[in-house]
């Protein structure tokens, strides 16, 4: 997980993180891969749930309203308003994107209103960690 408060989790890297996360629950558990054991019956064994994609999204909330709260280089490049035209195709996901997404907010302008409030941003952060992913 180190460095994981900058990553942009698209739904391929969500569905390998959970699969990572379950082969390492089965090596803990010491359940062969040949065990035809379902990830529930897994987790129910482990007595947990899945909780490393939503470990990640909780850090990278922190971390972005950390950089949103002050007004540096980081601020406008997490932001990524530039100057000029817009490359061509389909478009990157950013960071911002996948947290309002996460919390819910609706847009990124919304996202990053919140930052400002540090009450508000940590009560959303730990109403999206209660909800889960």
């Amino acid at each position: 997980m180190y460095g994981c408060e900058a990553w942009t989790i698209s739904k391929q890297t969500q569905k390998k993180l959970e699969a990572t996360e379950m082969w390492f629950l089965r090596r803990m558990l010491r359940i062969s891969w040949t065990a035809k054991k379902t990830n529930d019956t897994v987790l129910e064994e482990a007595h947990t749930t899945r909780l490393l994609i939503s470990k990640i999204r909780k850090r990278q909330a922190t971390f972005f309203g950390h950089v949103m709260r002050r007004e540096k280089l980081e601020n406008l490049v997490t932001k990524g308003m530039l100057e000029g035209k817009r490359s061509r195709g389909k478009q990157r996901e950013k960071l911002i994107d996948g947290l309002a997404d996460w919390l819910k907010a609706g847009k990124s302008l919304e996202v990053i209103e919140a930052t400002k409030d540090r009450k508000k941003w940590r009560t959303m952060i730990a109403n999206a960690v209660k909800q889960g992913t």
